[in-house]
């Protein structure tokens, strides 16, 4: 199964995500695509709406520092950040599904979120640092956000010519 990603203008992205409720080899399959697909575009994690399905399912590499692109990949059914801390960060974000533009966005440092594993079982982890960054970026791709809502208006200014010729093109 190949999953193709889906592009800034696309209405999936920008839409609320529905609950997984079927835990079966098919979600399995789709999670193992989408951590491939992942892989193969280069990110460091992926939401179902850029491959086209409105569910709350995400893949990210649990990475330990910006650099650590070999880390193992992590799918997180119905996601739900409980806790954020007070300290936050700053760091440049692209996306896969917003491709050639990167800006800065400020997030918390830490996060706890409750979800469930392939087979459906509740669990709860505590993330910090680029792991919790590349959790927080996927959840908003499940509420329709995308990194560049957090931007400043100038940087919006500027990124606006590119997200027209993203729009532009992918429409073609």
């Amino acid at each position: 199964m190949e999953m193709k990603l889906r592009l800034y203008s696309d209405p999936i992205l920008r839409d609320d995500a529905a609950d997984v409720e079927v835990f079966d080899e098919n979600l399995a399959r789709e999670a193992e695509t989408m951590a491939e697909t992942m892989i193969r575009e280069r990110g460091i994690g992926l939401a179902a709406p850029q491959v086209g399905m409105s569910k709350k399912l995400i893949v990210v590499l649990q990475m330990k520092d910006p650099e650590d692109n070999d880390a193992e990949p992590l799918a997180l059914v119905n996601p739900e950040i409980t806790e954020r801390s007070k300290d936050t960060w700053e760091l440049d974000e692209g996306c896969l599904s917003v491709p050639g533009i990167v800006g800065k966005v400020t997030r918390p440092q830490q996060i706890t979120v409750r979800y469930q594993d392939l087979e459906g079982n509740e669990k709860t982890i505590d993330a910090s640092g680029m792991f919790a960054r590349v959790i927080q970026h996927e959840y908003d791709h499940l509420h329709g956000r995308l990194f560049i809502d957090y931007l400043s208006s100038a940087q919006k200014s500027l990124i606006k010519p590119k997200l027209k010729s993203i729009a532009a093109e992918y429409s073609a």
